[in-house]
C-alpha cells in the first residue's frame, strides 16, 4: 500500500489555506485603517493646541482664509505656517496617512480644522468653539472662510 496524499486532498488543503488567508488579510486591511485613523484623529487634536498657543501669541487666529491640503500639499493662511505654535507641522498633508485630505479655515476669531478618515465623505474636525467630532463633507471645494466651525462645515 502506498502512503501520501491523493491530488484531491492537496487541493483542499490548498483552497483551505487560501481562504485563511483571505481572512486574514481582510482583517489586515480594517486593522491599518483603525490605525490611521486613531493617528488622524491624534493629530487634529493637538492642531487644536497648536492653535490655541498661536491665538494667545498673536491676540487671533489671523486673517480670514480657507484652504485645502492634499497629496502633500500644505494649507495656507499665517496661522497654518506658523512654526513658532507648531501649527505648520499640522497643516502639512504629507504628516498624515496617505491620502488624508486636509481643510483649514481660519479667521481673526475662529477656526476650523479638518483631516479626512479612511471612510470616504468623513472627516475628524475640531473648531475654536469647542465641537469636534465626525463630520460629513462630500464636497470639500464647497467650504468657505466663512465655514469656521465644525457644525458649518458638516454636510457641506
Amino acid at each position: 500500500m502506498k502512503k501520501g496524499f491523493t491530488l484531491i486532498e492537496l487541493m483542499l488543503v490548498f483552497a483551505i489555506i487560501g481562504i485563511l488567508v483571505s481572512l486574514v488579510a481582510v482583517q489586515v486591511g480594517a486593522s491599518r485603517n483603525k490605525a490611521n485613523d486613531a493617528k488622524i484623529k491624534a493629530q487634529v487634536y493637538g492642531a487644536k493646541g497648536a492653535a490655541e498657543i498661536y491665538f494667545g501669541t498673536n491676540d487671533g487666529y489671523g486673517l480670514a482664509n480657507a484652504s485645502q491640503a492634499t497629496g502633500g500639499a500644505t494649507c495656507t493662511g499665517n496661522m497654518f505656517a506658523d512654526q513658532n505654535s507648531g501649527m505648520s507641522s499640522y497643516g502639512k498633508a504629507t504628516n498624515y496617512p496617505p491620502g488624508t485630505n486636509l481643510i483649514c479655515v481660519q479667521n481673526l476669531s475662529t477656526f476650523a480644522f479638518a483631516a479626512s478618515m479612511s471612510v470616504i465623505e468623513d472627516y475628524w474636525c475640531v473648531d475654536s468653539i469647542g465641537s469636534p467630532g465626525l463630520i460629513t463633507i462630500s464636497n470639500p471645494g464647497n467650504i468657505l472662510s466663512s465655514d469656521d466651525s465644525c457644525p458649518k462645515m458638516d454636510a457641506k
